[in-house]
């Protein structure tokens, strides 16, 4: 793994830490690993190798809210990395990935 993939694997790792907890608190983030890792056998660590499975397990545990915690999540990844965010109507969150990715 380059350290390009390392920095932006760590970055989207941490962003997800820090978008669950902002909307649902340390708990509500340890349960959504916990259903996750249930539901999909997806852990925390594969998030960066598997973002559209994460983010169809958010739809599914949060339904529509799940766009809510997305957006939370990509706006720290972004911060994180010194870009500057702006909502893309229609975007999803692989979108956005890929957007980084397309910067690096």
């Amino acid at each position: 793994m380059s350290r390009v993939e390392n920095r932006l694997r760590q970055a989207l790792l941490e962003a997800v830490d820090t978008g669950l907890q902002q909307i649902l608190g340390d708990s509500g983030r340890k349960a959504t690993f916990f259903h996750l890792q249930r539901m999909y056998s997806l852990t925390r660590e594969d998030i960066p190798n598997n973002p559209a499975v994460f983010a169809s397990g958010l739809e599914k545990i949060f339904g529509v809210g799940a766009s809510v915690i997305e957006e939370s999540i990509v706006k720290n990844l972004y911060s994180k990395l010194g870009i500057n965010y702006e909502k893309k109507k229609g975007a999803r969150f692989v979108d956005y990935l890929q957007d980084i990715i397309g910067r690096k």
